[in-house]
């Protein structure tokens, strides 16, 4: 590991004293989240990204879950070397059996806050965050914190989707229902589900000047997709973290998640099922 891991300055951590998370994970780590974030690359969740990235580049990936899009990274910076962050410990177990699977050498995890990152300042080239910020109680203070470790002239690069943007086709009954209560879940958790929209702003508050925003999406409409996609959404309504906050908050009853269950399943099995995914993306100039 490169040695400005550990150095230490006077503002490092700083922010500890700041500001901490308030927001509450929407999603948890059921077996159920965890399918899809398994499936996740950097080719299909990164590739704005991949253009910018050196072989000696130091990476910080904050969110890095199972640790698939990490591990991806690793491979592109052999000379460099990559840290996975992850708010919950327990999914780091994962993350570094898949980076031993890989034989991805140049990569290490720990747990932290992005809100009060536990490096120097400038440790690294990249500081890297997929579906982070849509969960986090103060995304701007988040991007204040990834622009501070990131070294002048390095990139911080952000990918959220947007709730409003999810597109389905054909409309069963009980989907809208579904995207309703997704979004006043977020939200009671403290969450941006239609952050995707807001990047561009969240950084020029932050105080970055140079931005690139882009957008790209995922399609789930083989039979395959279909059955991958709208089985991890059936399971993860009526038994993730995201059942339980629905339940004790009273925002709906275990009727009405398993009626939105039977939707999503219900959706899968149409020939001509479709659904669209939209992600806001930006390449900020530290």
């Amino acid at each position: 590991m490169s040695e400005c891991y550990c150095s230490h300055s006077k503002t490092q951590g700083y922010s500890a004293f700041m500001a901490h998370e308030t927001a509450v994970y929407t999603h948890g780590h059921h077996e159920s989240v965890l399918r899809s974030h398994r499936w996740r690359t950097a080719a299909n969740s990164a590739a704005y990204l991949l253009g910018r990235l050196r072989e000696d580049h130091r990476v910080l990936d904050i969110g890095c879950g199972p640790g698939t899009i990490t591990a991806d990274l690793a491979a592109l910076v052999p000379q460099g070397s990559v840290t996975g962050l992850d708010a919950a410990a327990g999914v780091l177990e994962q993350a570094r059996a898949t980076a031993e699977e890989r034989g991805v050498s140049n990569v290490e995890f720990t747990t932290g806050d992005v809100h009060a990152l536990d490096f120097a300042d400038g440790s690294f080239d990249i500081v890297h965050a997929h579906q982070t910020l849509q969960h986090v109680g103060d995304p701007v203070g988040a991007l204040r914190e990834m622009r501070r470790v990131c070294a002048p002239g390095g990139v911080v690069a952000v990918r959220d989707a947007d709730y409003g943007g999810m597109l389905w086709y054909p409309e069963v009954p009980g989907m809208a229902a579904w995207l309703d209560l997704y979004r006043r879940v977020a939200q009671a958790n403290g969450g941006v589900p239609d952050a995707g929209r807001r990047l561009h702003a969240w950084a020029r508050e932050a105080g970055f000047t140079d931005v690139t925003v882009t957008t790209s999406t995922w399609c789930f409409s083989t039979p395959e997709e279909r059955a991958w996609w709208s089985g991890l959404w059936a399971d993860r309504t009526v038994a993730s973290s995201f059942a339980s906050v629905a339940v004790d908050g009273g925002l709906a009853t275990p009727d009405e998640l398993r009626r939105i269950s039977e939707a999503w399943r219900a959706w899968g099995e149409e020939e001509d099922g479709w659904f669209t995914v939209v992600h806001g993306e930006i390449l900020c100039r530290a």
